[in-house]
């Protein structure tokens, strides 16, 4: 066997990628690891635009919120998840409780994914996300 061959992927060539520096550049995915440091974690983290928008973001007519409140309590359930997971799960449940209306808090289920930072760097990185979202 001849070193080419050795270097080349079983799956062939790659015919298209989207990094997660591009996806921080378009907005898909937002970039919270400072916020994440002050609350012990210490792998970067980032979360989904649709994370963002539903519940960082703060719904039109909901008083009493901040972004910034909103954001620590993500991320502060997301450390408790991570504290409470088995070691080396990959993938766990974030149970938290949100304000969207004025009535009452709801609870909601995020997903974190602990995967590679980016596809040319293998530290890892954890990503919050709704259920649906891959």
């Amino acid at each position: 066997m001849n070193d080419k061959n050795q270097n080349e992927s079983p799956f062939g060539e790659i015919i298209y990628s989207y990094t997660r520096k591009q996806a921080v550049a378009d907005g898909v995915q937002i970039e919270v690891t400072k916020t994440a440091q002050e609350a012990g974690i210490k792998f970067p983290v980032f979360i989904t635009r649709a994370v963002f928008d539903t519940y960082v973001a703060i719904p039109e007519g909901v008083t009493g919120q901040d972004e910034v409140g909103r954001l620590w309590d993500i991320i502060w359930m997301l450390r408790y998840a991570i504290q409470n997971s088995r070691e080396g799960a990959e993938r766990i449940g974030v149970p938290l409780y949100v304000w969207n209306d004025n009535i009452r808090a709801r609870l909601v289920k995020l997903i974190a994914v602990c995967s590679a930072l980016d596809i040319d760097d293998p530290q890892p990185a954890i990503t919050v996300m709704l259920p649906d979202e891959d």
